[in-house]
């Protein structure tokens, strides 16, 4: 199983983590521009490294995460600096909630449309889309995050679903269940998240224990999935690196 990591904050103390990665991997990078993520890469010279991913984050004003909720402008702006691009692009779906709430209300004239402009992008862009989207709780609950224009049922995508145990009490019956449901239904183009295992935008989300770690990675391991991903590069030490090596 491959063995990838977010990175939402491309520090040099956060990318110097890299050199306690000793097997292939990716790493999905956060930049508010191509031109910044191309700044980034530039300096990214670890031979493990197999792809680096553009992670396209807007302003916090703008609804930093991508919906249907963000700013159509900041829609805009991303899609058309990707025009005619191969590169691969990361999309994190989901709520501006804490960043901006006046977007619900700001957007909502706007939502069908900017539901509409994601959909396209997705559809035509000439480069692999990864969507990271909300941990599924079943059928229902993906149809509705379908509507709200978080969930894409696109052919050639591939979905990465959050499975974050450290800000979520997940059985591991149901993780197990629905790691077994997303390889059934998309092959080698499924991917789970796990974490926390260091602080995102919000400053305050808790991290991932050890222990709980290598059980998220061997629910992974044994359902089939073909590639995880770990939030964040950043919080990699020792003694994550260690358990992680048991699985790759």
């Amino acid at each position: 199983m491959r063995i990838s990591f977010f990175e939402e904050f491309s520090t040099k103390s956060n990318l110097e983590k890299l050199k306690l990665v000793s097997w292939p991997t990716k790493v999905y990078l956060a930049a508010k521009s191509l031109e910044e993520f191309n700044k980034i890469k530039k300096n990214i010279k670890d031979k493990n490294i197999e792809e680096l991913v553009y992670w396209p984050v807007l302003d916090k004003r703008e609804g930093y995460w991508i919906s249907p909720f963000s700013r159509k402008k900041a829609l805009l702006r991303i899609f058309k600096e990707l025009k005619d691009k191969k590169i691969s692009v990361m999309l994190d779906l989901e709520f501006p909630t804490r960043q901006n709430f006046w977007l619900y209300l700001i957007e909502w004239f706007n939502f069908f449309k900017n539901k509409r402009l994601i959909e396209q992008f997705i559809q035509n862009y000439n480069g692999q889309i990864y969507l990271a989207e909300y941990y599924p709780e079943g059928k229902r609950k993906e149809e509705l995050l379908q509507w709200l224009g978080l969930h894409y049922n696109i052919k050639n995508v591939k979905v990465i679903k959050m499975y974050y145990h450290s800000l979520h009490n997940f059985s591991e019956a149901i993780v197990s269940k629905e790691l077994q449901q997303g390889v059934r239904e998309y092959g080698d183009d499924y991917q789970a998240a796990f974490g926390t295992i260091a602080m995102g935008i919000h400053g305050n989300e808790p991290i991932l224990p050890l222990k709980q770690l290598k059980i998220d990675l061997q629910l992974a391991k044994q359902a089939g999935v073909k590639e995880a991903v770990i939030f964040r590069l950043g919080g990699l030490n020792k003694k994550y690196a260690q358990i992680i090596n048991q699985f790759v």
